[in-house]
C-alpha cells in the first residue's frame, strides 16, 4: 500500500510540472520568445558562415562558462534563480536572487590563459531609490567577464626574438536591469561593451542581452529562455569585421519532490548555422546538483556541444563532462569545478559568492 501511495504522489508531482510547463509554452510571452527564436537566424545578422568556417575571432570568450557552480551543471543554467552568476546566462535572474550580494570567479584554462568574471547585484530599494514606480521595484548588476592571454616573446619575421614581450586580453563590461511582471514572470535586459586587445591595437563591440525567467514554486519547476550577445562590432582589427556569438538559449530545472537532486537542462547556440534546424537542438547540456545537508552540494554535468567540438575522434574519453562542489554557509558560498575540454585539458573554476 505504501509503495502505490509514494508512486502515486511522484506520479501527481511530475504531472504537475508538466501542466505548469505546458502554461509556460502555451502563454502570450513564451509564445513572443519562440517566434524569436525561430527566426532570430534568419536575420542577415545571424551566424551564417559556411558551415566548418571560424565563426566568432575576437568574440568566442563571450562562450566561456561563467561561474564553478554553472560549469560543475555542465552549462545548464538559464533557469536558474538564486545565483547572481546566472546573468551570463539570462538577465531576468536578478531580479528574483537574494539582494546585495558578490560574485567572482576566477579560473585557470590550458596553455596559461587566465579568466574570471565579477558580477555585484542589488535591488533598486536597497540602493536607496524609494519611488513608487514599478520600475523602481527592478534589481540591477553591473558585471564583467575577462581573459588574460599572458606574455609573448616579439619576434622578427625570421623568427628571432628582440627580447620584448606583449600581451593580450578580452574584456566584457555589462550593467543590467531587471524586474517581474507578476509573481512568477520575471525579465530582464544586459547592455554591455566588448573589448578584445593584442598588443597595441583592439577591436570593440556593444550588444545588449535580453531573457526571462518564469518561476512555479508549487511545483519545484523554473523555466529561461535568453538571447545573449546580439550587437554589432564597432571597432575591428583588420578589413573583416568579427561576428559577435549571438545565443539563444532555453532551459528548464525541476527540484525533486522528496529528493535532495535538482535537475538542469538546457538548449544553448540555437541560432547557430547547421546543415539541418534539428541538429542545432544537439547543442543540449544537463547537470545535476545534489544537496547533502543545508550547506554541501556535490554536482555533475554533461555538454554535448563541447564534446562535439573538442573531444578527438579517436579517444573522445570524458571531453564535455563536468563535477564540482559547493559549500553554502548563510553569507558566504564556495563552489569549485572541474571541466574536461579533451585530452589532456582540464579547466579547473574556483567561485566565491558574499551576501553582504
Amino acid at each position: 500500500m505504501f509503495k502505490h501511495r509514494l508512486v502515486l504522489s511522484r506520479s501527481s508531482a511530475s504531472a504537475s510540472a508538466i501542466s505548469t510547463a505546458a502554461i509556460f509554452f502555451l502563454s502570450p510571452a513564451s509564445a513572443f520568445f519562440l517566434a524569436v527564436f525561430a527566426v532570430f537566424p534568419s536575420f542577415n545578422f545571424a551566424q551564417n558562415a559556411p558551415l566548418g568556417t571560424p565563426q566568432f575571432g575576437s568574440y568566442s570568450f563571450l562562450r566561456n562558462d561563467a561561474g564553478a557552480r554553472a560549469a560543475a551543471l555542465g552549462g545548464a543554467f538559464v533557469a536558474i534563480h538564486d545565483d547572481p552568476a546566472a546573468v551570463f546566462y539570462n538577465p531576468a535572474v536578478i531580479a528574483s536572487a537574494d539582494d546585495n550580494q558578490i560574485h567572482a570567479t576566477f579560473f585557470k584554462h590550458v596553455a596559461d590563459v587566465n579568466s574570471g568574471f565579477f558580477v555585484y547585484n542589488n535591488s533598486l530599494k536597497g540602493l536607496g531609490v524609494s519611488s513608487n514606480s514599478a520600475l523602481a521595484q527592478g534589481s540591477v548588476a553591473i558585471s564583467a567577464n575577462y581573459v588574460n592571454y599572458g606574455q609573448f616573446a616579439r619576434t622578427d619575421r625570421n623568427g628571432m626574438s628582440s627580447g620584448a614581450t606583449f600581451g593580450g586580453g578580452d574584456l566584457a563590461l555589462a550593467a543590467t536591469y531587471a524586474n517581474q511582471l507578476d509573481s512568477t514572470w520575471f525579465y530582464g535586459v544586459s547592455v554591455k561593451y566588448i573589448n578584445s586587445r593584442l598588443d597595441n591595437v583592439s577591436t570593440g563591440a556593444v550588444a545588449v542581452d535580453a531573457g526571462m525567467l518564469y518561476r512555479i514554486p508549487k511545483a519545484n519547476v523554473n523555466i529561461g529562455v535568453s538571447v545573449l550577445h546580439a550587437g554589432t562590432q564597432v571597432a575591428s582589427l583588420g578589413t573583416m569585421p568579427d561576428r559577435l556569438p549571438i545565443d539563444v538559449r532555453i532551459g528548464v530545472n525541476h527540484r525533486l519532490r522528496g529528493l535532495p537532486l535538482l535537475i538542469n537542462a538546457s538548449f544553448a547556440r540555437l541560432a547557430d548555422s547547421t546543415a539541418t534546424l534539428p541538429e542545432r537542438f544537439l547543442n543540449f547540456q544537463i547537470g545535476g546538483e545534489f544537496y547533502f545537508g543545508q550547506a554541501v552540494r556535490v554536482r555533475i554535468g554533461y555538454d554535448n556541444q563541447r564534446r562535439r567540438e573538442l573531444s578527438p575522434e579517436a579517444q573522445p574519453r570524458f571531453t564535455g563532462f563536468n563535477a564540482g562542489v559547493g559549500l553554502a554557509l548563510p553569507n558566504l558560498g564556495v563552489d569549485y569545478a572541474l571541466s574536461i575540454v579533451g585530452m589532456p585539458g582540464m579547466v579547473h573554476r574556483v567561485s566565491l559568492l558574499l551576501k553582504m
